[in-house]
């Protein structure tokens, strides 16, 4: 199989499996009911029944848009690490094979999504919308909390978390392998783009928003 065919193979299944997640997500934690209580404070019934009813019938479109956002976030960020490894004299390495690392190592996020749906259901029975919105597993924020936090530090802590740290590992050993060396050397070349891939990270923070459930 060519590796333009593993990619978009790659990009269904990482989709499909995020969609998976986001609508066990939702039945399981109950997200409807808590988005109702957090409505009727403003709304009726009437109002927010209608308000579902939309929702319900333009949901095929979040999912759409979701894995459009990771296809362009997935590229970009392949495109930075290319352009490393040129920098690097590592031009052995088409853009493609960087592709499929950068795919594979997706699907961190979502184990992570998954880990969402398990701290709620068993350890943290008791939440809010709020709670569901502010939540990202293992982060620096579920440490402090996000009680007496201004807004704008929320972002910055949620993005401080393990499964970040997997990500960039993992990619780094990956970048070792496509150019035949340890993951040390891999490291460097994904350390020394780090800067251009923090643009990526208000992307990244967008399409996980869009796809896992809250």
């Amino acid at each position: 199989m060519k590796t333009s065919q593993i990619n978009l193979s790659l990009l269904l299944l990482l989709s499909a499996a995020a969609i998976i997640v986001s609508k066990a997500g939702n039945s399981l934690l109950n997200v409807e009911e808590l988005y109702y209580q957090s409505l009727s404070a403003n709304l009726t019934a009437q109002q927010i029944e209608k308000t579902f009813e939309v929702q319900k019938k333009i949901q095929w479109m979040y999912y759409i848009i979701a894995t459009i956002a990771t296809l362009i976030k997935t590229m970009i960020i392949s495109g930075i690490l290319f352009t490393g490894l040129l920098i690097s004299d590592r031009s052995g390495t088409c853009f493609n094979q960087v592709w499929t690392s950068v795919l594979k190592a997706e699907f961190i996020f979502v184990l992570a999504g998954i880990a969402k749906i398990v701290w709620f259901s068993f350890f943290q029975t008791g939440y809010s919308l709020q709670d569901l919105q502010y939540f990202y597993p293992l982060s620096i924020l579920n440490i402090i909390g996000y009680g007496g936090l201004e807004i704008w530090f929320v972002y910055p802590l949620q993005i401080i978390n393990l499964f970040e740290f997997c990500y960039i590992i993992f990619l780094a050993l990956e970048i070792g392998r496509l150019i035949h060396a340890n993951a040390g050397q891999g490291l460097r070349i994904v350390a020394s783009t780090s800067q251009q891939l923090s643009v990526n990270l208000n992307l990244k923070y967008t399409a996980w928003r869009m796809i896992y459930f809250v």
